[in-house]
């Protein structure tokens, strides 16, 4: 607790116009013209082009006079060639305006681009570091309507997307204010076919964006009380959408986590995150699945900085008991009710690319969030706690 106001200082945004609720998809064609887009272009991943809600959905624009183009190779942890493959559909088709559909991999590479389609300049270019944006024509930016499919990462209400450099086997964040969905529409419905174990490591990501964004230093108490009661709805919803992924109210209450979890993080994300980016860029590994994985083990580093923190928290999560040890147990049963694997190993890090790993997660730009200053000697002890499944 400061006593010095000075330091109750933020700079604040919250997300954009929210279509929610089961058959809202059937509103696309209105949500694009709301945007004036004329000829969108839909950007998803191979996966859900070969489903019929994808097919349904450029049929029912056609119908309602809104020829939609298709564009769908776009893999998991999406890469540069895939954005840039992306850009030349868009360019081609004359397309003015973007249909962001489908998890975190594809509504992040469907804005970038949207974002790219009027750049003159290298993607790498808008890097968010600094004020990089800056650089980019923002009436080069096309509208777009963005429609999750999976209740994870929250793009849906974010103004970023994370693109892998295959290069250099790189995370990196793109970013710019425009890149924000103008609509988007949330459909519990879209979500329903998810298997089990993404619906897992998905919904895993909700609450680790929440629970990293709660812990973030700064003054930010509208993002923390956005935080507090999206992992209440994971907690109390993601066990029951796994178990029957038909049920439309868990499906719609880890949807609304999703967003909260984007919206919250605005504040900050931390260690989590930067030891998962790695190994997503290297190994190709699921991103909530990862985050799962090293969640306990930054917890129990960033014991000193959080526990009061974790005192409330386990108050409003109604936990037996509300101190850090009741979070830290809560987390290990969760993970392990949601079959998430318990050790880094159990997902292919290899204990020769440690040191690699640790130099590519302190130079990740989540590091900055993390309660206690981190470099990369302290991502190797997290990395080797998880490679052995040692707390404390």
């Amino acid at each position: 607790m400061t006593n010095d106001a000075s330091a109750l200082v933020g700079n604040w945004n919250f997300p954009t116009a929210v279509r929610f609720g089961v058959g809202r998809i059937s509103e696309l064609a209105d949500a694009c013209k709301s945007l004036g887009i004329a000829r969108p272009l839909l950007v998803t991943d191979p996966g859900l082009a070969a489903l019929p809600m994808v097919a349904d959905a450029i049929r029912a624009n056609e119908a309602a006079g809104l020829p939609t183009g298709l564009f769908s190779d776009v893999q998991p942890n999406p890469i540069s060639k895939n954005v840039e493959d992306g850009i030349k559909v868009y360019r081609e088709g004359s397309h003015d305006g973007v249909i962001a559909f489908g998890g975190g991999s594809a509504l992040d590479a469907a804005k970038v681009v949207a974002f790219m389609a009027g750049q003159t300049r290298p993607m790498w270019d808008f890097e968010d570091v600094g004020d990089n944006w800056s650089r980019a024509d923002p009436d080069g930016i096309a509208p777009i309507v963005a429609v999750p499919t999976t209740s994870g990462t929250g793009s849906e209400v974010g103004r970023a997307g994370v693109i892998t450099d295959e290069a250099n086997h790189v995370k990196k964040i793109i970013f710019h204010p425009k890149m924000m969905p103008g609509v988007v529409i949330s459909d519990p419905a879209l979500t329903a076919g998810l298997p089990p174990h993404i619906t897992a490591a998905t919904g895993m990501d909700a609450f680790i964006h929440c629970f990293e964004a709660l812990c973030a230093p700064g003054y930010h108490p509208m993002a923390e009380g956005i935080a507090v009661e999206g992992m209440r709805l994971v907690k109390d919803w993601l066990p029951i959408a796994v178990e029957d992924g038909s049920n439309l109210i868990a499906r719609a209450n880890m949807l609304s986590a999703a967003s909260m979890g984007a919206t919250a993080f605005q504040k900050g994300l931390g260690a989590i995150h930067s030891l998962a980016h790695p190994v997503g860029a290297v190994y190709n590994t699921h991103h909530g699945l990862a985050n799962a994985v090293f969640m306990p083990y930054v917890i129990d580093f960033n014991r000193d900085a959080i526990s009061e923190r974790m005192k409330r928290l386990g108050r409003y999560l109604g936990l037996a008991d509300a101190s850090f040890d009741g979070i830290m147990q809560w987390t290990l049963d969760f993970r392990k009710l949601l079959d998430i694997p318990h050790t880094a190993r159990e997902i292919g890090v290899e204990d020769s690319r440690l040191d690699e790993l640790a130099e590519m997660a302190a130079a990740d730009p989540t590091a900055g969030g993390n309660p206690i200053k981190v470099g990369a000697a302290d991502m190797k002890k997290m990395y080797e706690a998880a490679m052995e499944g040692r707390i404390g």
